[in-house]
């Protein structure tokens, strides 16, 4: 008897260091308010950037960034990436920089000739989601990271597989 008391504690033993060994990923299911109430969104953004790039680090983030590009129909501006009435961001022109903080300013307040503000309508934490899927587009964030397949019938490779583009600037339309 003692002998199957003590298999039995070695067992369960063994089985609390496993479980505890095990590591989830936080996945927040809460969203911040919208980022409207920042009053200069390019200043917040940059004294931001550090601390909130962390979604770039985060695989489900930048998922769930693809998942807000589909949601929010940037697609129909920037048809997948490839860039349509709206530039491409799969390639190395950034017109308005491709840092995390330039691309949030540019989702939150918007850019002249046509990239609406959506500060008011999207949630801060979503914004930088978008910001982390954006810069996977064109390979600015690690493979391990960035999605490697994609939900659509897209024929194009996964960000995952496309090659690092070294951003460059580029004047935006009015300045050409």
């Amino acid at each position: 008897m003692t002998h199957r008391l003590l298999r039995l504690s070695a067992a369960a033993l063994a089985c609390a260091l496993l479980l505890s060994g095990c590591y989830r990923e936080e996945r927040p299911v809460k969203a911040p308010p919208a980022a409207a109430g920042v009053s200069d969104r390019s200043a917040a953004a940059r004294a931001d950037a550090v601390a909130l790039n962390r979604y770039e680090e985060n695989a489900f983030a930048v998922s769930q960034g693809k998942t807000w590009f589909r949601a929010y129909n940037c697609n129909g501006c920037h048809a997948s990436g490839g860039g349509d009435s709206g530039p491409p961001l799969m390639d190395d022109k950034w017109r308005y920089g491709s840092d995390p903080a330039s691309i949030f300013t540019t989702i939150a307040a918007g850019r002249p000739n046509g990239m609406p503000a959506f500060g008011k309508r999207i949630p801060e934490d979503q914004i930088w989601q978008l910001v982390a899927y954006v810069r996977s587009m064109s390979g600015q964030l690690r493979t391990d990271v960035a999605p490697s397949r994609g939900d659509t019938l897209y024929p194009g490779e996964p960000e995952s597989r496309r090659e690092r583009e070294q951003p460059k600037g580029e004047a935006p339309p009015s300045e050409r």
